[in-house]
């Protein structure tokens, strides 16, 4: 008697269900677990291959498609079937009850799955006896091979299996081009609009938008926001251009309901809708990444002449929105990645790393525009007492604290970084050195006179040790520039803390072409009552 394979994630549960139903049907059903090392008769669920009798070919290989399974799982699925049981056909289980389970999730069509590799589709276990039969009757001689193009390519298999057959070469050559130029988006705008002009090439039509799902307040609906339009439509062509509504046209088309009903159909039922609305013809793809639905893309064509979307156009739009839905969500993630990795966890502030980036580009246009850039740094004064008295977790606290006197006490446009531990510098752009004490003195005074509740209520005091230098009077280079506030912030510590110092200038300077005329001495100055070196 014939046996089947049961083919199974490894981080998943195999699908007991079906295995029951399996069992009870009478078809013996061996699992085998997706990656794994060992071949597949090596584990069973329901007996080893010599004690239920079986041969060494399976009649067919099972994989469950729960609700949203990625293009990635399915394809590494085939390529396991396809290198383990070759010409073995493989069927697509779909799990009824689980493709139901949460809104939002893709759900492959049977057209889809086969495209990617599978031989039949069960909708329902049920129907797996007849099916079984007929791989039975029909014999195993059926080799399941894979699409060539996925062999001999690196490309990723979501832009290859899931493009209608038969494609026209100059059609082929422009979805690649789409798939291709993805990867160069660094935003998720600027993905969009990649997109937008990728789809407007392929397919006609008058406007191309693609909108962001967010949830509303309630957590239940979900409401559409323009992310990215391309063209037009012939009434919207039409409208004068002193017209208040031109004015949102285009990228800023952000009115609240601008999207179609086919949109919000694509939304709610997470397939792609074709309507006619007030004459124009739409069509509305859901774009999934994971168990997200990320957005949605609309396409309209407007007019007497305007024809309905074709067979294959809507099937080569289905296609590419899986790429485009993922370089949406991978722009995102960067992006957020990025800001993660330029900004201190505790204090929220630009961290060393950032620093360093932004000090470079505005040395690069100080120098370039002959102007200057100035580098407060300073360093809390006796903070390991905070830690030893009263624990770390106030000292954390005070440091929240310190960053938001800090932020307080100067302009928007100056740069302030947590360098390290209770380290902190403030970059001043298009600041010279007298304004540069102002600065400083208002940020020290303003640190001696807080209470700082450590998150507990007390009412700790503290105080600041600084050190000045600027660009070009004291550094040629953003290295420079940190290094000697830092020297300059060592000699308020070892004057008598909580002062302003300033670093002396850099010999380049001797013959005073880096002057910012503020009278600044390049030696140290006499310290004055409040604490900061005063220019004579």
């Amino acid at each position: 008697m014939n046996y089947v394979i049961l083919l199974t994630d490894a981080h998943e549960t195999p699908a007991t269900a079906l295995l029951d139903f399996m069992h009870g049907a009478g078809i013996s059903t061996l699992v085998e677990v997706l990656r794994q090392a060992q071949p597949a008769h090596t584990s069973a669920a329901h007996g080893s291959k010599d004690e239920i009798g079986t041969p060494d070919q399976p009649l067919a290989v099972l994989y469950e498609v729960a609700a949203g399974a990625s293009p990635e799982e399915l394809y590494a699925a085939v390529r396991h079937a396809a290198g383990v049981w070759p010409g073995v056909p493989l069927v697509a289980c779909r799990n009824p009850v689980g493709n139901q389970a949460r809104r939002g999730q893709r759900i492959f069509d049977g057209t889809t799955l086969k495209r990617l590799g599978f031989r039949t589709v069960a909708d329902d276990p049920t129907q797996l006896p007849a099916l079984l039969r007929k791989l039975e009757e029909r014999g195993t001689t059926g080799d399941l091979i894979l699409p060539a193009a996925i062999v001999e390519t690196d490309i990723e298999p979501d832009a290859l299996v899931l493009l209608p057959e038969r494609l026209k070469p100059s059609a082929l050559r422009g979805a690649f081009e789409l798939v291709a130029s993805l990867h160069f988006a660094n935003d998720q705008k600027s993905a969009a609009h990649t997109a937008l002009a990728g789809f407007a090439a392929l397919v006609p039509a008058d406007r191309w938008t693609i909108y962001l799902t967010a949830e509303t307040s309630g957590g239940e609906a979900l409401s559409l926001e323009p992310l990215a339009v391309r063209g037009l439509t012939e009434s919207e062509r039409a409208i004068p251009e002193t017209d208040w509504r031109r004015a949102l046209m285009g990228d800023a088309l952000a009115m609240s309901g601008a999207e179609s009903q086919a949109a919000r159909e694509a939304v709610t039922s997470v397939e792609t809708a074709l309507r006619i609305e007030n004459g124009r013809r739409v069509i509305a793809v859901p774009m999934v990444n994971g168990e997200r639905l990320l957005a949605v893309l609309e396409a309209v064509r407007e007019g007497q002449a305007a024809l309905a979307f074709k067979k294959s156009e809507v099937e080569l739009i289905n296609a590419l929105t899986v790429p485009v839905a993922s370089a949406l969500a991978n722009s995102v993630r960067i992006a957020e990645a990025e800001k993660l990795s330029q900004t201190d966890d505790l204090t929220k502030l630009h961290n060393a790393r950032y620093l360093r980036h932004y000090l470079l580009n505005e040395v690069k246009r100080a120098r370039r525009y002959h102007s200057s850039v100035t580098a407060l740094f300073l360093d809390l004064d006796d903070f390991k007492r905070i830690n030893d008295e009263h624990g770390h977790l106030v000292g954390s606290h005070v440091l929240m604290e310190m960053a938001m006197i800090i932020l307080s006490s100067v302009r928007d446009t100056d740069v302030v970084a947590r360098y390290g531990g209770d380290e902190f510098v403030i970059v001043l752009p298009e600041t010279d050195l007298e304004m540069a004490a102002v600065v400083a003195e208002r940020v020290r005074v303003k640190i001696a006179n807080h209470a700082f509740t450590g998150g507990r209520r007390l009412r700790l005091t503290l105080t600041a040790s600084f050190g000045v230098a600027n660009f070009p009077h004291h550094a040629q280079s953003p290295q420079q520039l940190i290094a000697a506030a830092d020297s300059a912030m060592y000699e308020a510590k070892a004057a008598r803390k909580n002062c302003v110092r300033f670093a002396p200038a850099h010999h380049a300077d001797k013959s005073g072409a880096g002057s910012q005329g503020s009278g600044v001495k390049r030696q140290f100055l006499e310290t004055s009552d409040s604490g900061v070196q005063t220019p004579d």
